[in-house]
């Protein structure tokens, strides 16, 4: 009888030969679903797409901020505004603005779920489905565009597009997390602007009007861009009639459902409690 061993204090219980011992190594790189050489992120890109206004545009962004990593996140937005997702031409773009390394920049672009790494279409259709819109029909609505966009029997998933990417009509569908609106549930957004009180039949409605060109109003706030014109918006940068358009960002962006609250409270002249304020501990100096 060969020895095992003791494990877990003293006890021969899960003793005997590992996991291991048991098989030989395994090659990681031959099972992965990704290829080898996409793991290597040294390659140079082709940056020609970044054209000269693309460089103006990312040095007045850095020109912003004291320290010039600052300005990744609206960088990142620019690249979107130029290629419709972040590539990885789009990483060494940043990285070489930035001064960081492409290992740096993938890290928050893969982070944050606003950075697409697959070509959005025309229009970004991002329908809530977390738990209060979800119960209202936000699951319904998403099954039902799936469906709706999808062609030859097979729905469009999530971060998937109908129609060319990028091209005039096409829609990319994502369901999104809570998009801070539950007091108008369900909600969509349409490259961010707000669709509220959505049932499935409207959902549909408002996909098909995008599909033929048309640009329905949002429920409130800005007039609806492209995702792409969206992105450039994002990075910092506004129509050259800038007093017109800011006349219609600046419209009215709170519902009626959202002031309620405040509103009964005015009407009752109810207030809350002033807020203490103890005096702040010392800091120790450093």
């Amino acid at each position: 009888m060969s020895s095992t061993g003791s494990t877990y204090g003293g006890s021969s219980v899960g003793a005997g030969r590992t996991h291991q011992a048991s098989v030989g190594d395994t090659d990681v790189l031959a099972v992965s679903p990704v290829e080898a050489e996409h793991l290597v992120t040294d390659t140079a890109e082709d940056l020609s797409v970044f054209d000269g206004l693309t460089v103006e545009r990312a040095q007045a962004i850095i020109a912003r901020y004291p320290q010039a990593r600052s300005a990744l996140l609206p960088m990142l937005h620019l690249v979107q505004s130029v290629e419709g997702r972040v590539s990885q031409a789009g990483i060494q773009f940043c990285a070489l603005q930035l001064n960081l390394s492409a290992a740096e920049v993938s890290a928050v672009a893969t982070f944050y779920t606003m950075y697409k790494r697959k070509t959005c279409g025309e229009h970004l259709v991002s329908v809530c489905t977390n738990t209060l819109c979800a119960v209202l029909g936000g699951d319904e609505i998403y099954k039902k565009l799936g469906e709706h966009l999808g062609a030859g029997g097979k729905r469009v998933g999530h971060n998937e597009t109908a129609g060319e990417p990028g091209a005039p009509g096409s829609i990319t569908l994502e369901h999104a997390e809570c998009l801070a609106a539950c007091d108008l549930g369900p909600v969509i957004q349409v490259n961010y602007e707000f669709y509220d009180n959505q049932t499935p039949e409207k959902a549909v409605e408002l996909v098909d009007a995008l599909r033929r060109g048309e640009k329905p109003a949002p429920t409130r706030g800005a007039p609806l861009r492209d995702f792409r014109t969206a992105e450039l918006e994002l990075a910092g940068f506004w129509p050259e009639d800038e007093p017109g358009y800011r006349a219609t960002v600046d419209g009215p962006s709170a519902a009626v459902e959202t002031l309620r609250g405040a509103k009964l409270a005015e009407d009752r002249g109810w207030t809350a409690p002033a807020m203490p304020n103890p005096p702040l501990p010392e800091v120790e100096k450093k």
